[in-house]
């Protein structure tokens, strides 16, 4: 089955990107894997410090059931979103099967990269940042066509 990945963010871009998706899903008979990615990390692991201190061996053991408690509500919203995004689609998606899929990643373009290798296309929405400012921020789209294993289609902001 001819797999089209698209990767959605909740922005105009990414939907416009999830429209041309769903319409070239139909004309190749393929399917959509709509790709969300989160991040959900304490933010003592990001800078690898614990707190020190006469309670912290009592914190730290309740703790991780509470993480465990936040990661799963953060993929849960990721998931809402994803399915109010293609919710929008209504009709526009009808006859295409279009899946929802959260991944657990603080960047989005390493996530897309990663499942590119089991995708026969992706393709990624583009917001126009270019320039210094693109060099800065860094691009998705811009990753994502250096790097996936499979071809990569940018959809513009004017598309």
């Amino acid at each position: 089955m001819y797999t089209i990945l698209v990767g959605i963010d909740g922005s105009t871009e990414s939907r416009n990107a999830l429209r041309w998706t769903v319409d070239e899903a139909r004309l190749r008979g393929g399917v959509v894997q709509a790709v969300y990615a989160y991040d959900y990390e304490p933010a003592w692991r990001l800078y690898e410090y614990a707190p020190h201190g006469p309670f912290s061996d009592v914190a730290f053991q309740s703790v991780p059931d509470q993480w465990e408690q936040e990661a799963a509500a953060a993929e849960d919203k990721a998931l809402m979103l994803l399915k109010g995004v293609l919710h929008d689609l209504g009709d526009a998606a009808a006859g295409v099967t279009v899946d929802p899929l959260a991944v657990r990643d603080r960047r989005p373009a390493n996530a897309l990269v990663q499942l590119s290798h089991h995708a026969d296309l992706l393709v990624v929405g583009s917001r126009g940042r270019g320039g210094f400012s693109g060099l800065l921020l860094g691009s998705c789209s811009q990753q994502c066509a250096q790097h996936a294993a499979c071809p990569v289609v940018i959809v513009r902001s004017d598309h």
